[in-house]
């Protein structure tokens, strides 16, 4: 046997996975039954790029999470495959692995595993449409020579490796590659660069984490949100909480099919209550909230410190700000000009230029 050959009957091993992780950061949880490989990653990345996904043809992951959008879509909410609008804003990717729980406001998706199938399967509304002909879906990457390729060497035991929990678990392995920490921030606090953030940055940093702002109780942590789970961590309860957008019937009512945490509990106590979004490369995720009604991160700095909005007119008219359900730590607080333009600065620092660039997590 040649040097380095190995018998008919054994694969090369494949090298153990290692995480390349930021300063600060933790090694993120992964589920036992879906262990990471740089096989898995790079097949994941490869459907996560690919309109075949779709039952039509015409979407892919990557439509509505665009890497230069921190993978968001820019728009107020997505259109799905076939064009069934879509209720909620395409959430950020960033750091998707360190999360506890998935989609806005759904508190028993708790893995990347069980989230990809929401958007695969969902009838309504509908996104990818796979249940149409789930079969007809998987049988397009069975069918493609580099697919045959890919899916051997992630999983080089499997006879038939081309089914559903197989493309999940790809999808689900690249997507917890999406590790960003290279920002302004980073390189201030973690690097020692005391020229990194500018001086309205630091100023607005400040004010982020003082009890005046008070804008770290919810953002918190390594991925600046309180839905957060590591390797060496359990996740607590879920956090949902309401921060005051809309008041339709001055009881603490949301539109219609936006109802948030009540859609699963049936409390009407959790009217208007949704998971707490990363606020890392926040400045490119434009627009804001889970309906995308905030198009500008000074907008969003205004309804912070109103303690709430009010909308005058309209379907959705009422007083945010009295809403029964709000957090009590969203108040109203004295901000000035400046404050506003200095916490907006702080936001910026927390873009990683490298993250949305980086080719790794581009298209293959």
């Amino acid at each position: 046997m040649l040097l380095g050959a190995c018998p008919e009957d054994q694969a090369p091993a494949e090298a153990p996975w290692e995480w390349q992780l930021p300063p600060g950061f933790p090694e993120p949880f992964v589920p036992e039954d879906d262990p990471m490989s740089a096989a898995k990653v790079e097949l994941g990345r490869h459907i996560f790029y690919d309109e075949r996904l779709s039952y039509n043809e015409t979407m892919a992951c990557a439509t509505c999470h665009e890497q230069a959008r921190a993978f968001t879509d820019g728009k107020a909410t997505p259109i799905g495959s076939t064009g069934h609008a879509i209720p909620r804003n395409s959430m950020s990717l960033t750091n998707v692995a360190f999360q506890s729980v998935y989609t806005w406001a759904n508190p028993k998706l708790s893995t990347l595993e069980e989230q990809a199938l929401v958007p695969m399967f969902a009838d309504f509304p509908l996104e990818l449409g796979v249940q149409q002909d789930t079969d007809a879906v998987v049988r397009r990457f069975a069918d493609d020579p580099e697919y045959q390729a890919l899916f051997a060497a992630a999983w080089p035991e499997d006879d038939d490796p081309f089914t559903v929990e197989r493309i999940v678990q790809a999808l689900s392995s690249f997507q917890r590659t999406l590790i960003s920490g290279d920002s302004a921030y980073d390189r201030f606090i973690y690097g020692g660069d005391g020229t990194a953030m500018s001086e309205s940055a630091q100023r607005g940093m400040a004010l982020f984490f003082s009890e005046t702002g008070e804008c770290y109780h919810c953002h918190a942590g390594a991925n600046f949100s309180t839905s957060f789970r590591s390797a060496g961590t359990e996740p607590g309860p879920p956090d949902f909480q309401n921060n005051g957008l809309y008041n339709l019937d001055e009881a603490g009512a949301y539109p219609p099919g936006n109802g948030g945490l009540y859609e699963f509990t049936g409390d009407p106590r959790d009217q208007g209550k949704f998971r707490v979004p990363t606020l890392r490369n926040i400045a490119v995720t434009a627009p804001y909230m889970h309906d995308g009604s905030m198009a500008t991160l000074a907008e969003v700095i205004d309804h912070y410190a109103a303690g709430g909005r009010e909308t005058v007119d309209g379907p959705f008219a009422g007083d945010g700000r009295q809403n029964p359900n709000k957090s009590p730590l969203v108040r109203q607080v004295e901000l000035s000009p400046q404050d506003r333009a200095d916490l907006v600065a702080f936001l910026e620092s927390l873009t990683d230029e490298a993250f949305l660039s980086d080719p790794k997590f581009g298209p293959p």
